[in-house]
């Protein structure tokens, strides 16, 4: 009994031994601080880009009708297809307009004889020059009515006018066409290929206050127009400003713009919506950061900036135009402010940090550094 007390009594006072040589340790350490790298912010030239959403629209696109009345024998074409220009779309009755171009050709042959016959009698005085002035008179109203039966005899046969994808029929075999005025179908020209879209008057304004960025608003100019496809990939033509429209819309406050792509393998559709994608616009004494620092949460935009003595602090941001994946900040920065750009989630508000330039740090980049902002924004603090 008395040994099992003082093997109790030894474990004690190893355990209070052993619990103030832990706690003396613990005292005496301290966790070196995080590394996260920065940014400092210095007033540059950088692109800025502007986006739209656009619509293609066809080149040019031509309704198909007859010129001439009839019953459709034959339509030899494929709706949705790439037809040629002059290619037979519609086939009509020709019975009536051969008969009529026959008739005409007899007519003209026999006038055209008269007149010959006559007119070198004239010559000789062995006709009368009235008789003459009539033969030539007939002969030449002969022409005209045979040259407008044979164009009506060839309308019969309608062709298209342009190269271009045709769309739905909307007259069938055996439907009589009663001329111009019944629509046959229609053809979309796709290449080259037109792409529309409008800024807002508010916009417009901003651009026409800079002298530099009024001259790329104009038709012809050096302004590089590209497509975001609704995968977000780039079509691979580069487009140029054709037109302005010369007034704004009234009901939307917008202006129409559009330009015009090369579309050899037909990519783009008329009527597809896509994204306008404008470069060549430069901002002078801009601040722009990496996407990824920018953090978004509770409705609002905000950084981590490193301050006095290394300790981390958080600053709300107003954000403005993208630029070659990062943004351009409108608000919240000034000269010499460094920005956390990786290594965030180290960073805690009010604790001391080890800032690095962005391009010595050590740090790991987010798993995805190509991710929208929704995506990268973490709550708010």
């Amino acid at each position: 009994m008395t040994a099992l007390r003082m093997s109790s009594r030894s474990l004690t006072v190893i355990s209070v031994l052993a619990t103030a040589s832990c706690g003396k340790g613990q005292a005496g350490f301290a966790f070196p601080p995080p590394e996260v790298s920065v940014v400092t912010m210095e007033p540059r030239t950088v692109p800025q880009g502007f986006e739209f959403p656009g619509q293609a629209q066809a080149y040019r696109s031509v309704e198909v009708r007859s010129r001439v009345d009839g019953i459709i024998l034959e339509r030899p074409f494929t709706e949705g297809m790439i037809v040629r220009a002059g290619q037979v779309l519609y086939r009509l009755d020709k019975v009536r307009y051969q008969a009529a171009y026959d008739a005409a050709l007899a007519r003209f042959q026999n006038a055209k004889a008269t007149y010959d016959r006559l007119a070198p009698l004239l010559e000789q005085h062995a006709v009368a020059q009235q008789d003459v002035d009539n033969a030539q008179a007939a002969y030449s109203a002969a022409q005209a009515a045979l040259e407008s039966a044979q164009k009506d005899l060839e309308d019969t046969d309608v062709k298209a006018e342009i190269t271009g994808r045709v769309g739905r029929t909307l007259m069938e075999v055996g439907a009589r066409v009663t001329g111009p005025a019944d629509l046959l179908t229609t053809i979309d020209q796709l290449d080259p290929v037109y792409v529309s879209f409008q800024p807002s008057s508010q916009q417009l304004l901003e651009w026409r206050e800079n002298p530099r960025w009024r001259s790329l608003i104009e038709p012809g100019s050096k302004l590089t127009v590209r497509v975001v496809l609704p995968d977000g990939s780039l079509l691979s033509s580069v487009g140029r400003l054709d037109f302005i429209a010369p007034a704004l819309n009234p009901t939307t406050g917008t202006q129409e713009f559009r330009a015009v792509f090369r579309n050899a393998d037909r990519f783009l559709t008329p009527g597809e919506f896509v994204r306008v994608r404008l470069l060549g616009f430069e901002r002078d004494s801009a601040f722009a950061i990496p996407q990824r620092a920018v953090q978004t949460g509770l409705g609002r935009q905000f950084v981590y900036v490193v301050s006095a003595g290394d300790t981390v602090r958080i600053r709300d941001v107003h954000t403005g135009q993208w630029s070659d994946g990062e943004w351009i900040i409108d608000q919240g920065l000034a000269a010499g402010d460094r920005v956390v750009v990786d290594g965030l989630q180290k960073a805690v508000p009010g604790r001391p940090v080890k800032p690095v330039p962005l391009a010595d740090s050590t740090a790991s980049p987010p798993a995805d550094s190509t991710a929208s902002p929704a995506q990268e924004g973490g709550a708010a603090p």
